[in-house]
């Protein structure tokens, strides 16, 4: 079970992620998704997927906090801007903010139905089952994020991509 756990974290990590679009916030969230799911592993069934219970975990985890965040005021001394910089000019990094501000520009629930799919490999069922909703649900929100994401990117021929192809091809084309 240790194995499996270990195993799952940078899946978790790349999904924290792209939630939360900060990489320290996305360290926060896994480790307190793996400190949740040792604490309560006697609710785990042997035999259930562990990755999809873990990302389940996860998942609660973010949408909890973002209530809690939105109440908050945010950075009235100016704390954040100060931790602002120019980004190199590298195409493969712009490529790449391009993708991420794309993807942060997709409703949450297509942006996570997308993320566990294509970049993820979940399947359509452990993916519904992570959403919590009906697997034709899951597909018609990865269809609709497919499509937003490669109107938003330009994408000549993103009709033809699947939702896995088009996240690789933007995320294989940035170098990232």
């Amino acid at each position: 079970m240790r194995d499996d756990i270990l195993a799952a974290v940078p899946s978790l990590r790349a999904f924290a992620i792209s939630l939360s679009g900060n990489a320290d916030r996305a360290d926060d969230l896994v480790q307190e998704t793996l400190l949740r799911a040792l604490a309560n592993i006697d609710s785990f069934q042997p035999g259930s997927n562990l990755p999809a219970w873990l990302f389940t975990i996860l998942r609660n985890l973010f949408r909890s906090d973002y209530r809690k965040r939105r109440r908050e005021v945010e950075d009235a001394e100016g704390n954040y801007a100060k931790t602002l910089k120019t980004q190199p000019s590298q195409n493969a990094h712009l490529e790449f903010e391009e993708f991420r501000t794309a993807l942060e520009k997709l409703p949450q629930d297509q942006r996570e139905a997308l993320i566990l799919v294509g970049a993820s490999g979940f399947s359509y069922e452990d993916a519904a089952s992570i959403c919590g909703c009906a697997v034709g649900t899951i597909k018609s929100r990865v269809n609709r994020a497919r499509s937003k994401l490669a109107a938003l990117l330009y994408v000549d021929g993103a009709e033809d991509f699947g939702p896995d192809e088009t996240v690789r091809a933007v995320i294989g084309g940035s170098g990232g």
